[in-house]
């Protein structure tokens, strides 16, 4: 049944509650939809999966807000882990959620970044054995037209880094 019907079951101020409740439905599940990239709570364990599948691990360092880390996450990265099963996580920026790094030790998001010397989102960074970064940063929105080639560019050289 499509939200078009609804006045001709519901009448009054149920009609619009009822409306309103279905539209945040409906952007609730694009939020869900739109943001498939897991937030990292294992490097160790991220990092072994990829190397499994002869993949680097990505790794997109965003921010809260950040209207280029929604671009690089819904356009270029999700699509990736959805069609292709590529290993990519997420390590926020401001977050004190717990981490554990390449070696199995505790840390938090932000305590890792400051670590990898990250200092402007989005940042994706490739990982391959022993937690070495196997490829160049790609820091920056950049421009939206080249984002994914030298998304892609990257990943390249990271594939070939890991196999």
């Amino acid at each position: 049944m499509g939200l078009h019907r609804i006045p001709l079951l519901v009448r009054g101020p149920s009609r619009r509650l009822l409306l309103a409740a279905g539209l945040a439905g409906l952007a609730g599940g694009a939020r869900a939809l739109a943001n498939d990239l897991p937030l990292a709570s294992s490097m160790e364990q991220h990092l072994a999966v990829a190397l499994r599948q002869r993949s680097p691990l990505l790794v997109l360092v965003s921010l809260p807000g950040c209207p280029f880390c929604k671009v690089a996450r819904e356009s270029h990265l999700a699509p990736m882990v959805r069609d292709e099963g590529l290993p990519i996580v997420q390590v926020d920026m401001l977050s004190k959620q717990p981490l554990r790094d390449f070696k199995g030790n505790g840390t938090t998001h932000e305590q890792q970044i400051q670590l990898w010397g990250v200092r402007l989102a989005p940042t994706v960074l490739f990982f391959g054995l022993d937690g070495a970064e196997v490829a160049e940063r790609l820091v920056g929105g950049y421009l939206p037209d080249f984002y994914g080639t030298y998304l892609e560019q990257r990943l390249l050289v990271a594939r070939k880094a890991v196999s």
